[in-house]
């Protein structure tokens, strides 16, 4: 039986995710934004918490874990650096496994954002939740690791299949598609970043996402095809990666 992802909206630009393993009703959240959101959910629902799997230790992803363990008697399963701010049940790094009843979620590396940060992915259901590592058009900020640390995370990522659905944990579409358009005019960044506006227009999600888009679309992961227009021509994977990072983070469109 498969996964069932509920998403909602948390705080000014987060998502939440409730997951549900259908063959035994075991169920987690990713990432606890917002404990008031988390709690209503449930409740709507109908269903009951198992655990917290974090991708990080940032308050808006670990932030409400001892409050929803209060509240559910959930196991709390992350990387060493969520101690920082709350207590762990169980430490989980690149490699490991995560079980939900039937379905089991392989635990990736994807440090750079944060130096511990992981992803979790479900091979059997083609479904990753990768916290603040990778967004739709989009990738974290460097705010622990190196460029090379979060490019090799990314590829980790992007070695996923192309079918892979993609929760990431916030709603930055829009912003990232025009930075996006600055550096790269292929015309399926184009076709992609209409849609994005016109979605937002609406008020309609962006997130999911799918491997496969995002390889052809993002400019994180396309870096190298496009070290020319940040100055990077002949650079290191990682450091043409670098150099659309830092774009990024002056860009002021």
């Amino acid at each position: 039986m498969p996964l069932t992802v509920h998403q909602f909206p948390c705080l000014s630009d987060n998502y939440g995710f409730l997951v549900r393993d259908e063959a035994s009703g075991r169920t987690a959240c990713i990432d606890t934004p917002e404990t008031a959101a988390v709690l209503r959910e449930l409740e709507a629902l109908g269903w009951e918490l198992d655990f917290i799997f974090n991708t990080h230790w940032h308050p808006d992803h670990a932030g409400g874990n001892a409050d929803i363990k209060a509240v559910t008697g959930c196991t709390i399963v992350g990387p060493a650096e969520v101690t920082r701010i709350a207590p762990l049940d169980r430490e989980v790094g690149g490699g490991d496994t995560v079980a939900l009843g039937e379905t089991t979620f392989e635990v990736i590396e994807s440090g750079g954002h944060t130096l511990g940060h992981v992803a979790f992915y479900d091979p059997a259901d083609r479904v990753a939740f990768v916290g603040d590592t990778l967004f739709a058009l989009g990738c974290g900020r460097l705010f622990e690791g190196t460029a090379e640390q979060m490019w090799d995370s990314l590829q980790r990522l992007a070695a996923l299949p192309d079918d892979t659905t993609v929760y990431c944990a916030h709603e930055y579409t829009a912003s990232n598609a025009r930075f996006a358009l600055s550096v790269d005019d292929g015309p399926a960044l184009k076709t992609r970043a209409a849609e994005v506006f016109a979605a937002r227009e609406r008020g309609d999600w962006t997130v999911p996402t799918t491997i496969g888009l995002e390889k052809a679309t993002n400019p994180f992961l396309r870096a190298p095809l496009l070290a020319d227009r940040v100055n990077a021509a002949g650079q290191p994977d990682a450091q043409a990666f670098a150099a659309v990072r830092a774009a990024k983070d002056s860009f002021k469109g």
